[in-house]
């Protein structure tokens, strides 16, 4: 008899090495831990909306390009008409605000009272003042799945404030955003730094190479 997905078990060896801790198989409902946390904002008619959105990801260099999936919700129906759409990147002090725009739907309610809109050089991608990093794009590119929309956007303007930058760069700490998991469905504020990227891997690559 065949055993339940869920009880599948990994092999015990991999290459005659025995394998000191059992993995089990949990399904195929999974979820990058963590997740970025995010309001997407697009027009709907003359008022501005916010979405809570943490499926959202850079995905090309040149051009600058940010991905954004959006189920069945007033902000897509935005996007679509209007071709445009902001990413705005809240702080923890924003936590209860960006619960609150994944709670409600901007068909029936004004999202945009709970912030103070502005806009770049586009005019449908509505950005959030109270966030310290806020990004206009421009769609290029829709993507339909089965039940959600890509939505992959140029980024053409990001704006923020010279108190959370370092060395021109928007800085983490001082950024303070929030990241979500799950299916647990909890915020997470970001924690120490634990490394360098494209840095602390370079004595195993010179490792590796000395194997060759």
């Amino acid at each position: 008899m065949e055993k339940n997905c869920m009880e599948q078990r990994a092999p015990e060896k991999i290459d005659g090495e025995k394998i000191n801790l059992e993995k089990i198989n949990i399904g195929g409902n999974a979820f990058l831990l963590p997740q970025p946390q995010v309001l997407v904002g697009a027009m709907l008619g003359d008022r501005a909306n916010f979405q809570a959105v943490a499926w959202v990801s850079r995905v090309n260099m040149t051009p600058p390009y940010m991905a954004v999936a959006l189920g069945d919700h007033a902000t897509r129906d935005g996007v679509v008409a209007s071709g445009e759409f902001s990413i705005n990147i809240p702080s923890v002090d924003l936590v209860a605000e960006t619960d609150l725009m994944g709670l409600v739907s901007g068909r029936q309610v004004d999202k945009s009272a709970f912030f103070e809109v502005f806009y770049g050089s586009l005019s449908k991608a509505p950005l959030i003042r109270q966030c310290p990093v806020a990004m206009e794009c421009r769609v290029v590119k829709t993507v339909e799945l089965p039940a959600d929309l890509i939505f992959i956007g140029e980024v053409v303007g990001t704006w923020t404030e010279e108190r959370y930058l370092t060395n021109g760069m928007p800085d983490i700490l001082k950024v303070r955003p929030f990241v979500l998991s799950m299916p647990d469905n909890a915020y997470w504020a970001v924690g120490e730094k634990v490394g360098k990227a494209w840095h602390d891997g370079l004595p195993l690559r010179e490792r590796l190479t000395s194997l060759l």
